[in-house]
């Protein structure tokens, strides 16, 4: 009866979200301990917003060009996830929209940062330095280090291939 029970729920349940699988990849990044400790960007949730938004946008410059319907399932997987994140803190309906489009604008901001820093180190450092640090004093080690993930992360997302990508395989 069990097995019944879950091949229904499994019949019901709605379809994974098609970037799910790169999402999951983007945020298991996001969890790596050195862009906090190496890189020094707090470990708050502001920061862990600011490292979504960098890797989120690393990967949007990655697919833009490519596949622009995809980038915009990713923002729809985002703002699902940042409306579920809200929730689960105690954000209230009313205001959740709110703040919703204040972080949608946030990724849109650094979106735009860091496509245009191109590759640029001094123009990307100045961007993360705004955006990562939000202008706090932050040694210059902790920022080059950034810097040099960054790239290696831009890289890896550059030399997978569309279709990995979308699975979740970011090249090592």
């Amino acid at each position: 009866m069990n097995s019944l029970f879950s091949a229904l729920r499994r019949a019901l349940a709605p379809p994974p979200h098609p970037a799910e699988p790169l999402y999951g990849a983007l945020t298991a990044e996001v969890r790596r301990p050195d862009w906090y400790l190496a890189g020094e960007v707090p470990d708050s949730f502001d920061g862990r917003f600011d490292v979504l938004a960098l890797v989120l946008a690393l990967a949007t410059i990655r697919l833009e060009g490519e596949d622009p319907a995809f980038c915009a399932a990713l923002t729809e997987r985002f703002i699902a996830d940042m409306d579920g994140t809200l929730r689960q803190d105690g954000v209230g309906d009313q205001v959740v929209g709110k703040h919703i489009g204040r972080m949608v604008a946030a990724l849109g901001g650094r979106l735009g940062a860091y496509r245009d820093a191109g590759a640029d180190d001094a123009a990307l450092a100045e961007a993360l330095r705004r955006n990562l640090w939000r202008g706090a004093a932050v040694p210059d080690d902790a920022v080059a280090w950034v810097v040099a993930a960054v790239r290696a992360l831009a890289a890896r997302l550059a030399a997978t291939p569309r279709d990995a990508l979308v699975a979740g395989r970011i090249a090592a």
